[in-house]
C-alpha cells in the first residue's frame, strides 16, 4: 500500500502547523483576529477579506481524536453535565476548551465572534451558542435555509446574502477593519481555483487503479481545504498535489500494487481507530474511490464554483446548496449512486457514528435503497468518529471481513451480494 509520505504529506503538515501557530500568535497578542465557524457550508472566504483566522471546533476535535487524546475531554463535558449520546465533537471540544488543551500544544484565542453558519443540524446552533458562553464571545447566527429542491429559490439566496453583509458591517464593528471588496473577489477567486483542482483529484479516482485513497488518503487533503481554500497557499498545495497524483496516474500507479475492490464510503471515519479502519480496507486491497465526507464542506467534483463577479452570491450558493449537510436524503441517494456508476464501484460502506444525529439518521433507510432499489453491495457499520468507546475493532473487523469475502465469491461467480 502507498500512502502519502512525501511532498503532499509533509506540506500539509506544515501548512496545519502554521495555521495552529497564528492561532496562538493571535492568542497572545490578540492579532490577527480570529473567528469561530463551521467547515460545512463556510464563508472563508469572507473572513479572508479581513485577514482574518478561522478557528474551526471541528477540526480541533478531530485532531484531538486521531492523537488518542479526545477521551478525556469528553468525559470532562460529561461531568458537566452534556449527556453520553450528545455529539463527540461537541463533547470535545468543549472539554478541551475547559482543560486548556489543544492538539497543537499551543494557545487558541478568544475569538472577536463565534459565527454559526447553521447547515443543517440544530446541534451547530446549540454548540456554538455554549461556546460562546463559555468564552464570552459574541455569537452571529447566519441562518440558511434547508434545500428543498435541487436549487435554492432567488429568495433563499437574497435572504443568506443580506445576511453576509450584515455580518460584514459586525465584524467591522468588532475588528475595526474595514471589509476590502477586492480582497474578498481575489479570496473569492482562490477559492474558485482550489475548487477546480481539488475537483480534477476527486476525478483521478475513476481511473483503475485509482492513485489515490478518496476516503483514508483525501483526508490529508481536507485540512488545507477547509483552511487555505481561499488563499494562494492553498492554490500552490493543490497545484503540486494534482501535478503529483497525475504522475504516479500516468505511471498506472495505485493506491496497492494490486486494486481488488473498489468502494464508495458515507460518513465519516472513527479518528481514534483511523489507523486500525484502514487497515481492515488495505488488508483486502479496497480502495475507497469516492466519499461523501469528503464533501462536507463542498461538492465541487459535480461543477459548482465561486464566481469572484458574483462573490456574495456565490457565498450564498454554497452554503444553500452545494455542500452535503444541506441537503436531505434523497439528493445523498442521488451522490451516491452517481458515484457507484461514474466511479465504477463495486459496493458501498455505511459508517454509522452513534452520536452524529446529522450523519446517521435514515442511514438505515439508505441501505434499503442501495440494496434493493439499485442493487448495490452494501456493508454497515457502526461506531463513532470521536469517542473510542463505540469502536469494537473485532466484531468490525469480521464485519468487513465478511463483506469483502462474499463479494469475492459473487465477483468471481459473476452475480452480485447485497447487504452485510
Amino acid at each position: 500500500m502507498t500512502e502519502y509520505r512525501g511532498w503532499i504529506h509533509q506540506r500539509q503538515k506544515e501548512l496545519m502547523q502554521r495555521w495552529y501557530a497564528r492561532l496562538d500568535e493571535s492568542a497572545r497578542t490578540g492579532w490577527p483576529p480570529a473567528i469561530c465557524l463551521m467547515i460545512s457550508g463556510n464563508c472563508v472566504e469572507l473572513l479572508e477579506a479581513f485577514g482574518i483566522v478561522p478557528i474551526y471546533p471541528e477540526v480541533n476535535a478531530l485532531q484531538l481524536a486521531i492523537r488518542h487524546q479526545s477521551l478525556e475531554p469528553i468525559l470532562a463535558a460529561e461531568e458537566l453535565g452534556y449527556a453520553t449520546d450528545n455529539c463527540a465533537y461537541v463533547k470535545a471540544d468543549i472539554g478541551a476548551y475547559l482543560m486548556g488543551l489543544t492538539p497543537s500544544g499551543g494557545r487558541l484565542p478568544r475569538p472577536t465572534l463565534v459565527l454559526c453558519n447553521f447547515v443543517g443540524c440544530n446541534t451547530y446552533i446549540k454548540w456554538f451558542e455554549h461556546v460562546a458562553a463559555l468564552l464570552d464571545a459574541p455569537l452571529y447566527v447566519l441562518d440558511v435555509p434547508f434545500l428543498r429542491g435541487e436549487e435554492p429559490s432567488p429568495a433563499d439566496i437574497a435572504y443568506v446574502v443580506a445576511q453576509l453583509k450584515e455580518l460584514v458591517q459586525r465584524i467591522e464593528a468588532l475588528t475595526g477593519v474595514r471589509f476590502d471588496l477586492d480582497r474578498f473577489r481575489e479570496a473569492v477567486r482562490c477559492s474558485q481555483r482550489v475548487e477546480a483542482l481539488w475537483s480534477r483529484i476527486k476525478h483521478l479516482a475513476r481511473r483503475e487503479p485509482s492513485p489515490f485513497d478518496a476516503y483514508f488518503d483525501a483526508i490529508t487533503l481536507m485540512g488545507p481545504l477547509y483552511v487555505y481554500r481561499a488563499t494562494p497557499e492553498g492554490v500552490e498545495f493543490f497545484e503540486r498535489a494534482l501535478a503529483e497524483l497525475e504522475a504516479k496516474a500516468a505511471r498506472g500507479e495505485g493506491v496497492y500494487e494490486c486494486e481488488r475492490f473498489r468502494v464508495v464510503v458515507e460518513g465519516p471515519p472513527p479518528y481514534p481507530y483511523f489507523r486500525a479502519f484502514r487497515d481492515m480496507f488495505a488488508r483486502w486491497r479496497a480502495t475507497a474511490v469516492a466519499s461523501t465526507y469528503s464533501t462536507v464542506g463542498g461538492i465541487w467534483e459535480f461543477g459548482f464554483r465561486h464566481d469572484p463577479d458574483r462573490p456574495f452570491e456565490t457565498v450564498a450558493l454554497h452554503m444553500l446548496a452545494h455542500n452535503l449537510t444541506n441537503r436531505n436524503y434523497l439528493q445523498r441517494y442521488d451522490q451516491i449512486r452517481r458515484y457507484v456508476e461514474d466511479w465504477r464501484a463495486d459496493g458501498v460502506i455505511i459508517h454509522f457514528v452513534k452520536s452524529c444525529r446529522l450523519f446517521s439518521a435514515g442511514q438505515g433507510d439508505m441501505r434499503d435503497y442501495l440494496t434493493k432499489v439499485l442493487g448495490v453491495p452494501t456493508l454497515y457499520i457502526e461506531s463513532d468518529l470521536e469517542d473510542p468507546r463505540y469502536f469494537a475493532e473485532a466484531q468490525i473487523r469480521n464485519r468487513v471481513d465478511a463483506f469483502f469475502e462474499a463479494l469475492e465469491r459473487q465477483k468471481r461467480a459473476g452475480r452480485r451480494m447485497i447487504a452485510v
